[in-house]
């Protein structure tokens, strides 16, 4: 059995374009695991084996892949998964940090610190990964280390460490100097299999001092034995002691270690994965996990060994022509055996495991068991879905669940053959079970089926899929956004619900006031205010459910309601004919007919659009963004090109990354993000309404 210090789980992240997937190659050919180098422009990776994927030239879904590497005379298995890059395919990024214990965090040497940079860097901060930093590109016009380590440090808050400093930029990058061993790593074959050691270059002899100073003063801050040794004799500092405080930092996200490199030209790679084995952590380095009693809802800590009871957390479901549906999962404490039982959160049914398969990208590989710490797939599997928990039947557990951004756009789409409306219902059960952004409805007034995703190229994809995998043409309506509505003032009203069939009936007696939720946190704010026992408490749960059910189609025009604030004021009962779930009925009731006296208004969501392009087009541009609502709350030049931030409503931005190409004669970019609801202006909400 492997021990657990010699795993690594590391995610790729980084904004579009930055070189992940290229560097992931890189990182698999160096490592045996390939014996080709694969492009991404040629479209033959293994990481973006999807054909949508080489169609496109960007990462759709994350892939795993193991690989082992080799470093002071130990042999470390690391699992990788590149991540997205794209804004669409964010919840891709989430689940995976959500299992991972460490990233990558990729920057191009030219574009810095982008809008999925800070997407990225802030859910780790989230999952609290410790990360390292790797500045690619370093061979491309305008790549500048120096600057994007400052861009790190003021955006991102960052405590960032150079650990290297490149030798060169541009065409002139040649390697880099290890500011540690104070040596020059220099890459001459074309392969990038070998590099020289050697002295630093004289006219870096400075710069490299002043980097070797910089590290050691700021380490020494975080690390006492560190301390000691360089306020006492700073000479006796070895490289040793500088990984041991670099590691601890690390993973206690003190630091941030900066590597440099050009993973296309093949340089940087094997320092690279030195640094992952050396800095970043291992399973056991995090012993406990949290995690909830489903029995008692109280927390508990759960130990992360091969010995414990098993816990284990299902966080992608891919469904494969040749072997089936696989369940990705990661394992933090005991050891998965086929032929094992296990409990799953969600059902509470227990589920048996047939086959447990090792993940190399698109290829899979029969393994006996998964140990804690490891990631691996289970064959087969019905009803476990991302973000079940799996755990041992005598010791259920509840692991903390993967949240997922609201799908903001959708299309209305039906089968283009009537003969095929069935098997489309099916191929999107399948496409929801491997994607928990997307979501199916069917809108109750027209009876039309609507599919929602996280933008414009998320839907493109799926619908290429329908096409391509499931050979099925669909018709689509217009873009539909993902409006709600939000109530701006406070109303009391009772409702009385009755029914009497003969025998005994049906009586629930409420008041209550409906009222905006003063902290804007959305959902339902429920306020049992009932005295004297009006209500009994047994009937309380269901009021409130009945209030959170009623809130999925608001008052002005079914759309759900973001948020509100009911208080629950009095009520009464019959001795007999009273239920739960009349009182259910009766607020699900009371809304209805209450909720249009709360001045209903109507919200959409804001996208933050950042926009980069040469000087010469910011005014066609910036235009081009009021004329869509757009609010400019940002504008600076960076690198030779300017850089705006804007606020837009979403339904101003369909087709706007066409739009932007040809006003800019394809020199121009843009990033969007999610940002947030506001009101619907008065007369636009009238339009919308009209509809």
């Amino acid at each position: 059995m492997k021990r657990l210090a010699d795993f690594r789980n590391i995610g790729i992240m980084a904004h579009v374009d930055a070189g992940k997937t290229t560097l992931t190659e890189r990182m698999l050919y160096f490592t045996g695991i390939t014996h080709k180098l694969g492009n991404v422009d040629e479209g033959n990776t293994v990481m973006d084996s999807d054909p949508q994927e080489e169609k496109r030239g960007i990462t759709i879904s994350s892939a795993a892949i193991t690989t082992y590497w080799k470093h002071n005379n130990n042999t470390w298995q690391v699992n990788i998964i590149d991540t997205p890059g794209h804004v669409d395919f964010t919840a891709e990024v989430e689940r995976s940090l959500r299992v991972l214990d460490s990233a990558i965090a990729v920057f191009c040497a030219r574009s810095g610190v982008q809008p999925q940079s800070e997407t990225v860097w802030h859910q780790a901060n989230h999952y609290n990964i410790p990360r390292i930093v790797f500045i690619n590109k370093m061979d491309r016009q305008g790549a500048d280390f120096q600057r994007v380590v400052k861009e790190i440090r003021q955006r991102l808050n960052a405590n960032v460490l150079p650990v290297q400093l490149p030798i060169g930029a541009e065409d002139t990058f040649t390697g880099v100097v290890d500011l540690i061993k104070m040596k020059a790593l220099v890459w001459n074959s074309e392969d990038g299999k070998t590099y020289d050691e050697l002295e630093i270059p004289a006219d870096m002899q400075t710069v490299a001092r002043e980097g070797r100073n910089y590290l050691l003063e700021e380490l020494s801050l975080l690390d006492e034995s560190l301390l000691n040794k360089y306020t006492a004799d700073p000479d006796s500092i070895t490289a040793d002691d500088i990984y041991t405080a670099l590691r601890g930092a690390t993973i206690r996200m003190e630091a941030v270690p900066v590597l440099a490199g050009a993973a296309y030209k093949n340089k940087g790679i094997q320092p690279l994965l030195d640094a992952v084995v050396t800095y970043l952590p291992a399973p056991v380095d995090i012993p406990q996990v949290s995690a909830m009693d489903p029995l008692t809802d109280e927390p508990v800590m759960i130990n992360t060994n091969e010995t414990a009871p098993l816990a284990g957390l299902a966080f992608k479901i891919i469904t494969d022509d040749y072997v089936g549906k696989l369940t990705l999962v990661r394992i933090y404490a005991g050891t998965l055996k086929s032929g094992d039982t296990l409990w799953n959160s969600r059902t509470g049914r227990k589920v048996r495991i047939s086959r447990l398969m090792r993940i190399m990208s698109d290829k899979y590989e029969t393994i006996d068991e998964i140990s804690a710490g490891d990631i691996g797939a289970v064959v087969g599997l019905k009803d476990v879905k991302t973000g079940d928990t799996l755990s041992h039947p005598d010791h259920p557990l509840l692991l903390e669940k993967i949240s997922f951004p609201e799908p903001m756009i959708g299309y209305a789409i039906e089968a283009k053959s009537a003969k095929d409306s069935d098997k489309l219902g099916e191929a999107l059960a399948r496409l929801l079970e491997e994607d928990p952004t997307l979501s199916v409805a069917v809108d109750t007034a027209t009876g039309q089926t609507i599919l929602k995703g996280m933008g414009e190229l998320h839907l493109e994809v799926v619908l290429e899929k329908l096409s391509a995998e499931h050979h099925l043409e669909v018709n689509r309506g217009k873009p539909q956004i993902a409006y709600k509505e939000i109530f701006t003032k406070a109303i009391t009203h009772r409702e009385v619900y009755k029914k009497q069939n003969g025998g005994s009936g049906n009586f629930a007696n409420i008041e209550f006031e409906i009222s905006p939720r003063e902290d804007d946190v959305a959902g339902l704010e429920f306020i049992n205010e009932i005295k004297g026992g009006s209500i009994p408490k047994e009937f309380i749960p269901a009021i409130s459910k009945g209030f959170e059910a009623a809130m999925h189609n608001g008052a002005l025009a079914g759309y759900p309601v973001k948020s509100m604030r009911v208080r629950l004021l009095d009520g009464a009962i019959h001795p007999t004919d009273s239920h739960a779930l009349d009182f259910e009925h009766a607020a699900i009731i009371g809304f209805k007919n209450s909720a249009t006296k709360a001045a209903p208004r109507l919200l959409e969501p804001w996208m933050k659009v950042e926009v980069t392009m040469p000087e010469e087009y910011t005014g066609i541009l910036t235009g081009d963004l009021n004329r869509r609502r757009g609010i400019i709350k940002h504008m600076e030049m960076n690198a030779q090109v300017q850089e705006i931030t804007a606020q837009v409503p979403l339904a101003e931005l369909f087709g706007y990354i066409t739009v932007l190409r040809t006003l800019s004669s394809g020199r121009a970019s843009a990033s969007l993000t999610f940002d947030g609801y506001q009101t619907v202006p008065d007369s636009i909400a009238k339009e919308i309404l009209a509809k």
